[in-house]
């Protein structure tokens, strides 16, 4: 009997996810565009919008981070905002056709006496009928509840690359670390937020061993942003993409089609790097299962494209913005 490739599974073995990287290209377009199919409408994309609430000082090393305090990159720390101005940022976020807000800080791990502000933000931010979101650094199961108890909906927190080469990306952190918090966002009954980061010198190998890492979780990633690095003058990883180039384009495509296939029913988000990305990329990726974007002229310290080009996107694709609607029937 064949096997429906829209239906989860959580048995995909490294073998077989580096197997969909080497098809022919069209072949695994096509194919993704297919699963694609069986669970989302093509024509519709979701708009979120991503604030950073705390920016800079961050005690991770992470080798691709602007916001590291191990690295230079003439980025000053500041505070965490205030909740007012978080809210009114949300309601501009809505107002410009937003459906979902995420704040991200730049912690190591989130601080107990932090969490009743936090708590107001995500209930003030709820209360504007957004979905909430949040990626503040590793969480311990209590903190995981309060947080859903105040109304988060998403936590964000990414696997950034595969276990074999997560030890060339950052070392203040195990990615047994990272799956422990995932695992007290699950309990918690709140949705994951989790993918990755493209182009920082990996190899297909460790794509798939993403990827691989993600389709084998207990649930998949509710949602799965695929990054593609925006390199930074001044942390290592940023100075070697600079120095070696970029990844290829239809090589992050392939990474998209690969992400719809194994994990068929998570919103797959197109994230960091769009900036750089001409309509015709953009549009492959949304061939390939993307449907899920950051709108916004920032992702927390990097360029995004403005509201606009977005605009002048959309219409030439012939896209509409996905509405919650659209959002819970996926879910």
């Amino acid at each position: 009997m064949t096997r429906d490739l829209a239906m989860p599974r959580h048995d995909w073995t490294l073998a077989e996810v580096e197997a969909l990287f080497e098809q022919p290209f069209m072949e695994l377009v096509f194919t993704a565009a297919e699963v694609h199919r069986r669970t989302f409408d093509p024509s519709e994309v979701q708009l979120s919008r991503l604030l950073s609430i705390k920016t800079g000082g961050c005690a991770e090393n992470c080798g691709y981070c602007s916001q590291s305090a191990s690295f230079d990159t003439g980025l000053k720390a500041e505070k965490l905002m205030d909740t007012q101005a978080v809210l009114a940022e949300a309601m501009a976020a809505k107002a410009g056709g937003a459906d979902r807000f995420c704040m991200g800080a730049a912690w190591r791990e989130l601080k107990d006496r932090d969490t009743p502000k936090l708590a107001a933000m995500i209930s003030g931010v709820k209360a504007l009928g957004l979905e909430t979101c949040a990626t503040l650094g590793m969480l311990t199961a209590d903190q995981a509840r309060q947080l859903k108890d105040a109304g988060l909906d998403y936590y964000n927190h990414n696997l950034d690359t595969g276990p074999d080469y997560y030890a060339d990306v950052v070392t203040t952190r195990t990615y047994q670390d990272r799956l422990d918090t995932l695992k007290h966002v699950r309990d918690a009954g709140m949705s994951t937020c989790c993918g990755g980061i493209v182009g920082m010198g990996e190899s297909r190998r460790d794509r798939a061993g993403l990827l691989h890492a993600l389709a084998t979780l207990p649930a998949h990633p509710d949602s799965l942003p695929v990054n593609a690095l925006v390199p930074v003058a001044g942390t290592p990883l940023g100075d070697q993409v600079k120095r070696d180039g970029e990844i290829d384009p239809i090589e992050f495509v392939r990474t998209v089609a690969v992400a719809r296939i194994v994990c068929p029913r998570s919103m797959v988000r197109l994230s960091a790097g769009r900036e750089a990305m001409s309509p015709e990329m953009q549009a492959l990726c949304f061939l390939a299962g993307a449907n899920s974007i950051f709108v916004g002229d920032r992702l927390l310290t990097t360029a995004n494209p403005d509201a606009d080009a977005d605009t002048r996107l959309f219409a030439k694709l012939d896209l509409r913005p996905m509405g919650p609607k659209g959002i819970e029937a996926a879910a």
